[in-house]
């Protein structure tokens, strides 16, 4: 075969920019879809429909609607896994580590991106707390934010000796449970403060280290 016939044949088979486009479109409607009814309650239907696609499309570029959720997790995960390892490498960098850069490092990139990346990372968030609180996605966490995970969890490790490693992930799966409430529930804490606003960002990673630092102080681990 010519190398002509080759590069012809890869061109037919690479995306347009519109297939790409729609393609993005669709996993942008089923990441708000899936993060306001959860997997459950989402369906095709309403996913095509939130995309302006006939529902045929949405198959097409995502499968069924299991593989479409695991898709929709999936897309920004690397993301977030690198601005995370990223801001962990730069605070190691800088001199030794305390607990509170631990979890902050872990924290402020996704409170970050929920906050300032639009309502898409807004959306993607609450997905993410879906996928925290189901046990069937134990699969999906397990590949896409575990081995990130285990590094921080390592790192506290280090950082408190002769602690069981129970304590640590206990302490651990705490602190992003309460970050996970931090970017989705603020408009409960204002409610039930009786005025508007947010809690501060550094206010939130006081909390969870101090949570973290109690997690590993508790007499049965």
């Amino acid at each position: 075969m010519s190398r002509g016939i080759t590069v012809e044949k890869q061109r037919k088979r690479a995306p347009s920019q519109r297939s790409l486009q729609t393609k993005a479109r669709i996993l942008d409607a089923a990441e708000r879809v899936f993060a306001e009814r959860g997997f459950d309650g989402a369906t095709i239907r309403d996913i095509a429909a939130a995309a302006g696609v006939q529902a045929g499309l949405v198959h097409h570029h995502g499968g069924g609607k299991e593989e479409l959720f695991q898709r929709t997790v999936a897309r920004r995960a690397e993301e977030l896994s690198q601005r995370r390892l990223e801001a962990l490498a730069a605070r190691k960098a800088a001199g030794p580590l305390s607990l509170r850069d631990v979890v902050g490092c872990f924290l402020e990139p996704y409170i970050r991106m929920a906050r300032d990346g639009g309502p898409q990372w807004l959306a993607y968030a609450r997905l993410v707390a879906h996928v925290s609180a189901d046990p069937r996605w134990r699969g999906l966490a397990a590949e896409w934010f575990d081995p990130t995970a285990r590094v921080f969890i390592d790192e506290i490790a280090q950082l408190r000796p002769g602690v069981s490693r129970p304590a640590v992930a206990a302490g651990f799966v705490y602190s992003v449970a309460a970050m996970l409430a931090h970017v989705t529930s603020a408009w409960r804490v204002g409610a039930l403060a009786g005025a508007a606003g947010e809690v501060p960002e550094e206010e939130l990673i006081a909390f969870c280290a101090a949570g973290v630092e109690a997690a590993l102080r508790a007499p049965d681990h």
